[in-house]
């Protein structure tokens, strides 16, 4: 039971975490549009902010199409460490917690969501130096050439990341990547079970594509929605640049959300919502299509 469950989750994650990445990294950039103003890497003025298309077309233009999956290897072993923990946890706790009162053993919503929040926060605490190499080789582009990291992989970021700041800036924005797990994986985990369920309950489509997709889009809107603030704010904590004999831009993440929000406006949190949710979107369909299809394939095992 236990197993099984982490290897379809793994799989399933990596798959839609790969299909997904250009989007990811379209969203990290946009995240970071307008931090330069209280930047000390930064002596000019912001660049006027601009919209997810525009962001990637530039991003072709200036560093290549291959620039659109950088860091594409830190994704995947964020996916192996974060998704496969938290993907089986939430299995290993569903079946534990499912109500044999309910319609075919399910579970009630709040366990659906504390199941969420535990397996979220475990699994990214496992997969925290993974997300903050993912984040570095997305914004790396965006730097002058003179101020780039150019880490070759995911290996090359982590083993410099250790060797020059430490073993705990493998950790860097922990914090905020447990809240932003648990809110996400509360809301989308938990959120697609429940739309599921009703679907079926209330017969409007059978246990099929068609079910899957509806549930794991509308899953995916919730989980947008909830944790957008949270990974703008995490996004921009994780990419700081330490400069030597120099405080670093933000204390922390509530220092960092008052200078966003004073600087840039409340909506400042809700930066990259366009590509969140246009990544979000196609990553909990490609995430839970595929999870569906590699529990069928394993069922007799």
């Amino acid at each position: 039971m236990g197993v099984k469950g982490f290897v379809e989750g793994g799989i399933a994650s990596v798959i839609a975490g790969c299909s997904t990445h250009p989007l990811d990294l379209i969203k990290v950039r946009m995240q970071l549009q307008g931090e330069t103003a209280f930047h000390p890497s930064f002596v000019h003025a912001p660049p006027p902010k601009v919209g997810p298309i525009s962001v990637g077309v530039k991003l072709v233009q200036q560093e290549g199409v291959t620039a659109l999956f950088s860091g594409v290897s830190a994704t995947i072993l964020r996916q192996l460490l974060y998704s496969t923990t938290r993907m089986g946890l939430y299995d290993v706790l569903k079946k534990k917690w499912s109500d044999p009162n309910f319609a075919s053993g399910t579970m009630p919503l709040t366990y659906k969501i504390t199941a969420g929040l535990i397996a979220g926060g475990i699994g990214a605490a496992v997969g925290n130096p993974a997300d903050v190499a993912m984040v570095r080789m997305q914004a790396d582009g965006r730097l002058p050439p003179s101020q780039r990291r150019n880490y070759k992989s995911v290996v090359d970021a982590i083993t410099r990341m250790t060797k020059d700041e430490g073993v705990t800036s493998l950790w860097r924005g922990s914090s905020l990547t447990v809240n932003r797990a648990m809110i996400v994986t509360a809301s989308q985990l938990a959120s697609y079970d429940q739309f599921k369920e009703m679907i079926l309950e209330k017969g409007v489509m059978r246990d099929g594509l068609g079910t899957h997709v509806t549930a794991s889009f509308a899953a995916g809107f919730v989980a947008a929605v909830m944790s957008n603030p949270v990974d703008v704010i995490k996004t921009r904590v994780m990419n700081m640049k330490v400069e030597h004999g120099a405080p670093p831009p933000y204390s922390g993440a509530l220092d960092c959300a008052l200078k966003t929000m004073r600087a840039e406006g409340p909506m400042a949190l809700y930066k990259g919502f366009v590509p969140t949710i246009s990544r979000q979107g196609p990553f909990t369909v490609a995430l839970f299509v595929t999870l569906e299809q590699v529990r069928n394939l394993l069922k007799d095992f």
